[in-house]
């Protein structure tokens, strides 16, 4: 029996994350690597109903003039985090998908994202012409390749931060903003329309804004498909989700909580703006308070350092009281790679989406909480309290 094809399309489709998602799903489909660091490859879900790895077929949007198989070389090569053979070895796969790979759209993205835009991309369209564009790439696509679903993954660049609250309730209230140029939906609110419209899944890895407007649910609902974000939740603040429940849970007080990040790749350059900055530092910052339930002093920083590559380092300080109000210190530090941390999460929550449309499930997938920094409709935020609501949805 054949199997359905099910369509990941990336927006984003040639940068760190999305070149290693891509080596990686053409080296898990081909048996050239182990599962190591996927959910979804533990044994609480060997019983779900979801795809194979060579189930996907794969297209996406990007606003740079780059080549796919170079990106992950560049991740092979300067920043030594896929093995260059590797790269190689599954070459046929990532220029077949480049093929597959349309401009973006940069309507509110900032001036800083917009800087890195190729000549190719459309500078003057209206929100709803974007959306209309980009709709038609994903629908041409899914006759093309004829697949039975697609799920929509953001895992472009950060934008500024926009305030959801300034934004219309309803859907046809937000709907009437799409023609108008000033309209403040960014171009990754624009994507999720286009991908609800046409009742594709959609997922924000990232901290824009995406899905979260409550209109955008609606519209999701009226589609009947289904949405989850906002931003990955991969390193520093994942470890700070599993730590902050223990100095809770032993009533040892936090007084400050101090996280420095430096790294190099892309990302980086483009949180150097502090408009893209502001929406990625409350995103790390805000699950303190809600898990310890008072307001520590805290510090969070994130900087670009050129050399690094796509090699993160995250130093905490955590200075806490103990018995008899004595102060004391714990200090770590983080060193991953940043892609390759993100990498196998978009591949599990691309498989999670699709067996959620199997089950007939709509709107928010509160589900996924654990693999984000900020999850939408949900308060939550202690990491295994998360990963218990994922086994409670996988045992149905």
């Amino acid at each position: 029996m054949t199997r359905p094809r099910i369509g990941l399309w990336l927006i984003g489709a040639r940068g760190g994350v999305a070149s290693t998602v891509l080596t990686g799903l053409a080296a898990l489909a081909q048996g050239k690597t182990r599962p190591v660091g996927l959910v979804t490859e533990l044994p609480l879900a060997a019983g779900l109903d979801m795809p194979q790895w060579s189930d996907f077929v794969v297209g996406g949007h990007e606003i740079r003039d780059v080549r796919l198989v170079d990106e992950a070389m560049d991740l092979a090569v300067r920043s030594r985090a896929l093995p260059p053979e590797l790269v190689e070895a599954v070459r046929p796969e990532l220029d077949a998908i480049d093929r597959r790979i349309r401009p973006g759209t940069l309507h509110a993205v900032g001036p800083t994202i917009a800087a890195l835009a190729g000549p190719h991309v459309p500078r003057d369209e209206t929100p709803r012409e974007a959306i209309a564009r980009v709709r038609g790439d994903i629908e041409a696509f899914a006759a093309a390749e004829r697949v039975e679903h697609v799920v929509v993954v953001n895992i472009a660049s950060t934008e500024p931060a926009v305030d959801a609250s300034c934004l219309p309730a309803e859907w046809d209230a937000v709907d009437r903003l799409l023609d108008d140029p000033a309209c403040p939906l960014p171009a990754s609110s624009l994507y999720a329309i286009a991908a609800f419209e046409l009742g594709c899944s959609y997922i924000n890895f990232t901290p824009s804004l995406g899905s979260l407007p409550p209109a955008l649910d609606e519209l999701a609902r009226r589609n009947k498909t289904r949405h989850m974000g906002r931003d990955g939740k991969t390193g520093e603040t994942l470890m700070k989700s599993v730590l902050a429940p223990m100095f809770a849970h032993r009533h040892l007080e936090v007084m400050s909580w101090v996280g420095h990040n430096i790294f190099g790749n892309l990302d980086g350059r483009v949180l150097s703006d502090p408009a893209n900055k502001q929406a990625k530092v409350a995103s790390k910052d805000h699950l303190l308070r809600e898990i310890l339930g008072y307001v520590p002093q805290t510090l969070v920083s994130i900087e670009h350092i050129e050399s690094l590559g796509d090699w993160k380092t995250a130093w905490d300080h955590i200075h806490f009281r103990g018995f008899l109000e004595t102060p004391m210190t714990l200090q770590f530090i983080w060193q991953g790679c940043d892609s390759l941390l993100a990498a196998p999460l978009v591949l599990d929550m691309a498989r999670l989406a699709d067996a959620a449309r199997r089950r007939g499930q709509i709107g928010t997938m509160t589900f996924l909480a654990s693999f984000f920094k900020s999850p939408q409709a949900v308060a939550e935020q202690e990491f295994i309290r998360q990963f218990q609501m994922l086994e409670a949805w996988i045992r149905g």
